[in-house]
């Protein structure tokens, strides 16, 4: 059986989602494989993040904040950078520092929300993303090329037709998958508990 995960580094929703998520993962039953998938909320582009997208953006980060007051923004990413709407390089940086090892996957992401959303760093850009990556002391010059090249950008372009395939169009989003059927399981991003008495619930159901 296996649990999927659809995200991507700079969806904030993800980033209020975090804590949850972290719980559900150390709590899942051992018999459940748990598989990480990129979304890809925003295709490469140079150009400054339009007016309109830009409040819609901040006006998203209040409404997390009124729903999950323990989530932290750091406004100043609006006045110390240059915003664009383009996730596809973050995305990019997963898969680059998971080549190094599984376990930079879910490493690399964090470091990502967490330069984005408290730093007022911006990871739309490869010359911040590979400063993340000498901080979590992955081998640089591999990680910049990697970065880059054709497989990785192949990489993600598979993922996301994954994740499309599957159905999981937002994000954060759960896919429980079982030898017959496939399962949807709304997050709950303030419960772990929730999340996981469904999983049980589908599986002592034989819904899956």
């Amino acid at each position: 059986m296996k649990l999927y995960y659809v995200h991507d580094p700079m969806c904030s929703w993800c980033w209020a989602f975090q804590p949850v998520l972290l719980e559900v993962k150390n709590k899942l039953p051992t018999n459940i494989e748990f598989i990480r998938l990129l979304g890809g909320l925003a295709a490469d582009s140079d150009k400054p993040m339009p007016e309109k997208t830009k409040q819609y953006v901040i006006d998203n980060w209040r409404r997390i904040q009124q729903q999950l007051p323990e989530t932290k923004f750091n406004y100043d990413f609006w006045t110390a950078c240059r915003p664009r709407r383009s996730t596809y390089p973050a995305c990019r940086a997963v898969i680059a520092a998971r080549k190094q090892g599984t376990k930079y996957d879910e490493i690399m992401t964090h470091k990502i929300q967490q330069a984005y959303y408290l730093q007022a760093r911006n990871p739309s850009g490869n010359e911040t993303l590979i400063e993340l990556a000498k901080e979590i002391a992955l081998d640089a010059n591999q990680f910049s090329q990697d970065l880059i090249s054709n497989d990785i950008n192949e990489e993600l372009f598979k993922e996301l037709n994954t994740a499309r395939n599957l159905q999981l169009n937002s994000f954060p989003g759960f896919l429980l998958m079982g030898d017959t059927r496939a399962l949807h399981i709304d997050p709950d991003y303030s419960q772990a508990e929730t999340i996981l008495e469904k999983i049980r619930m589908r599986i002592d159901n034989g819904d899956c």
